[in-house]
Formats: C-alpha cells, structure tokens, sequence
C-alpha cells in the first residue's frame, strides 16, 4: 500500500517536471535585433515596452532606451515618439505584461535569453 502511493507521488513529481521542462522549451519572448550601435555594446531587453535599453555603464547613453534607431532618455521621451506609440499599438510590438527586470540577454552555455555585449 505504502508502494502504490510512492509509486502516484513519484509520477506526479514526474509528469510536472517533465510538463514544466516542456513548458519552457521554445517559449522565449521574441525580441527585436540586437542594435548595432558604436555608442552603446551592451544591451538588455525591456520586456514592458518591447525595446532594447543601453546596458553599457561606459556609454553615455547608459540606461536609454533605443527605438527606431534613436535613444530615449527617459520613458516618458519615448512615450512622446509618435514612431514608437504607433509600434506599442501595432500587432507587431514585441513587449510583455511578463517582466523579470533581472533578465539580460548573454550568450555562453547555461546561460538561455539574457544579455548580449561586447
């Protein structure tokens, strides 16, 4: 009796695991390409408003956010750009209402989506 409960516990351990593997396969958030800018060589994704932000603390952009080409101060600047309003409210925007303000995109085994630089 005690077996057959073990048995029921460990397939369920089993199949969670396995479901919450399968869960995370392929289900990155898609992201806009990486900018190519000499200004700024470390960049990290903002998953709320879809845009990459200057994560180089050696750039004078630092903290930015950077779409269509141009950076942004603050968020109320880029909230400002008819350009980037159009592509919040467009099928196309590539934001989230699921934010780990942790996440970087890095490249390097283990390391997943992160943080990309140079």
């Amino acid at each position: 009796m005690f077996m057959d409960k073990t048995k029921k516990v460990m397939a369920g351990i089993s199949s969670t695991v396995l479901m919450l593997g399968l869960v995370g396969c392929g289900s990155e958030l898609e992201t806009a390409p990486l900018p190519e800018d000499s200004y700024c060589t470390e960049w990290e994704w903002d998953y709320d408003d879809g845009v990459w932000e200057c994560d180089d603390f050696d750039s004078h952009y630092y903290g930015h956010s950077y779409y269509g080409g141009r950076y942004f101060k603050t968020k109320s600047d880029l909230y400002k750009s008819k350009d980037y309003m159009a592509y919040k409210n467009s099928s196309s925007f590539l934001g989230s209402s699921v934010t780990d303000s942790s996440i970087k995109k890095s490249s390097g085994f283990g390391s997943g989506v992160k943080s990309f630089g140079g």
